[in-house]
């Protein structure tokens, strides 16, 4: 997990040079850095990065606006950097394609805990399936596929198809998803959730878990507001419902 190569974006050069002291520290020896949404952008066109840690407060666009061009080139963790503590901040930073959200000052420690957390489950992920780009299967590997009629999830081929068609899906939206799928029709609850798919109980956050489960309700319901698959138990929690199961209801 060390030699996983990480961008680090922010116009303080005190700040990125704090970020490369403490994750060098770690072992940590692959590490770029941009000053500007424009920089990321194009640091990102030209290398694979396995985890982005992005600030919010850029010169010109700033990380909110210039996350979705990122995750067209990327579907890497992003971590938000912001001195913005306020829940709306949170959430729409995760609206955007963020993964998870650190705010300034940030203590170093917690910084490290959590870039590793997003990586373990990243890399783990693409040991699994190729390189992020890698969009050939291996006929020789059984695949769990995991379908809902609607939409099917591909574990060994990491991805969600709806439909018929390939849909994106950040790492962390396509854990929790498939963590459901592994789990139909039962019961849990938001700290359940986030105990078993970011693995960090310190750090629980029930908006990080419902922002999660509006991304996933966005791509597999025909109604996100509305949904029929991914539905919530009031004052319970969520489950994901299997067709035959439905129909039942």
């Amino acid at each position: 997990m060390n030699d996983a190569s990480i961008l680090l974006v922010d116009d303080e050069d005190s700040i990125i040079e704090l970020m490369k002291t403490v994750l060098r520290k770690e072992g940590y020896t692959h590490i770029d850095s941009a000053g500007s949404g424009e920089e990321a952008i194009e640091a990102c066109s030209v290398t694979t990065y396995d985890l982005i840690v992005l600030d919010v407060m850029l010169p010109g666009r700033s990380g909110i606006e210039i996350c979705p061009f990122l995750r067209q080139k990327t579907n890497a963790p992003i971590l938000f950097l912001s001195a913005r503590v306020s829940d709306f901040d949170k959430l729409t930073g995760f609206a955007v394609g963020g993964d998870d959200y650190i705010t300034k000052p940030f203590n170093p420690l917690e910084l490290v805990a959590r870039i590793r957390s997003q990586l373990r489950r990243y890399l783990e992920k693409t040991a699994t399936t190729g390189t992020p780009s890698d969009t050939g299967k291996d006929s020789s590997q059984s695949a769990n596929v995991y379908d809902f009629g609607r939409f099917q999830v591909d574990e060994a081929a990491g991805e969600l198809r709806v439909e018929g068609q390939t849909v994106a899906c950040p790492a962390l939206v396509f854990q929790l998803l498939l963590f459901m799928c592994k789990h139909p029709n039962r019961l849990f609850t938001k700290t359940e959730l986030y105990e078993s798919v970011w693995g960090e109980e310190a750090f629980c956050d029930d908006n990080t878990v419902m922002v999660h489960i509006h991304r996933i309700r966005e791509r597999i319901e025909r109604e996100p507001s509305n949904p029929v698959f991914l539905v919530n138990v009031r004052g319970m929690g969520y489950k994901l419902v299997q067709e035959n199961q439905r129909r039942s209801l």
